[in-house]
């Protein structure tokens, strides 16, 4: 099968993440698999100025992706402008990854594929026009949703069930795993360093600042791809990494009683599972796919900005005694390794034959 992915950039971003490993697995399946995306958005100077002020240097227009070393064939357009049939090969499903991808992909000739909109999150919450991206939610295409909270939403939205598939997200065990362990020797918890609002570093640290009052020796460890921000600062007690090298973050997890995901909203949520591989148990807000993953005992739920009850989950794993915080743990594992990226990839694939089989019945799959 011929298959092409619209994105509007390529970058770090946990999004970026998940197409990457979908091309990368579906090309290993023997599919014909291309990736179009755009450069980023030009800065305006005062946002260049102010990345050199942090510390992060002059913005690059091609920053790290995850797709770097993706086997797939990527064309990176000349400019950040919309997708066009010229940018693109003929294919047999083309598919968006975010809501101005799908304006684009709703003009695309008939030559480039299938149409699929790939949903990650509800985008009418970060879109420069709200109005706008709600309204891709009702284009003809086939919907593929990470979450179920999201395919929920599709057919709120007025989605026919037989448009949508589910295919959760999974974890790479060879990437993130750990071996059986106890609670550190100093309490310690994890997190994600992110200005974006929507990730709730703000209310992370204001519960960690909370519990270092009956925990005076606890320990925050934090990676995130930019750097320390002053609006945001971490406590004097924090070990940061900046953009760590894919094969360290599984130690900064592994290294953790708890990895805490305090999101305001979130599409999946792949810390979590990325954290429940290397056998730390997550304190999570029941954003995003969250409320199942936990279900099954590998952590504790908590209420969205409420950094109070985020700092009693904090205690309440400080106080744990041993065999409790391995059951835990266990659970989290157990929960993590139950479903794999084939298994994703699986339901993934399967998708983009529904998608295709209404113009072609005959499709046969690459193998």
């Amino acid at each position: 099968m011929r298959i092409t992915f619209v994105l509007p950039d390529a970058s770090l971003a946990g999004g970026v993440r998940v197409v990457a490993i979908h091309a990368r697995n579906l090309h290993a399946r023997g599919h014909e698999v291309t990736v179009v995306s755009t450069p980023r958005a030009p800065k305006r100077l005062k946002e260049k100025l102010r990345s050199v002020m942090r510390g992060q240097g002059w913005p690059s227009a091609l920053p790290p992706s995850h797709l770097d070393d993706t086997p797939a064939k990527r064309i990176v357009l000349d400019r950040w402008r919309p997708v066009v049939d010229a940018d693109l090969p003929e294919a047999d499903v083309v598919i968006a990854t975010w809501w101005e991808t799908a304006e684009w992909v709703a003009n695309l000739s008939a030559c480039k594929g299938a149409k699929v909109n790939f949903l990650q999150h509800d985008e009418t919450l970060f879109a420069s026009s709200p109005d706008r991206a709600l309204a891709t939610w009702s284009l003809p295409m086939h919907k593929i949703a990470v979450a179920r909270w999201l395919v929920d939403l599709a057919r709120d939205r007025g989605s026919d069930a037989s448009d949508i598939s589910l295919v959760p997200n999974a974890v790479d065990v060879t990437q993130f795993h750990a071996p059986p362990r106890g609670k550190q020797r100093t309490p310690t918890v994890g997190m994600m360093y992110s200005r974006a609002r929507f990730k709730a570093c703000d209310v992370t640290l204001r519960a960690i600042n909370i519990a270092l009052k009956t925990i005076p020796n606890l320990q925050l460890v934090s990676f995130g791809v930019s750097a320390q921000d002053e609006s945001l600062p971490l406590p004097a007690n924090t070990t940061y990494i900046q953009q760590p090298p894919q094969e360290k973050i599984r130690e900064l997890y592994a290294s953790c009683d708890a990895w805490i995901v305090a999101s305001r909203s979130e599409g999946f949520g792949l810390p979590i599972l990325e954290a429940m591989a290397c056998r730390t148990p997550v304190i999570a807000t029941p954003a995003g796919a969250g409320p199942e993953l936990i279900a099954q005992g590998g952590g504790m739920l908590v209420k969205i900005e409420d950094e109070k009850d985020l700092a009693r989950a904090i205690e309440r794993v400080a106080a744990m005694d041993e065999t409790s915080w391995r059951a835990m743990s266990d659970a989290a594992h157990a929960t993590a390794t139950k479903y794999s990226w084939d298994d994703a990839t699986d339901l993934f694939e399967n998708a983009l034959v529904r998608a295709h089989s209404a113009g072609a019945p005959t499709l046969t799959l690459a193998r």
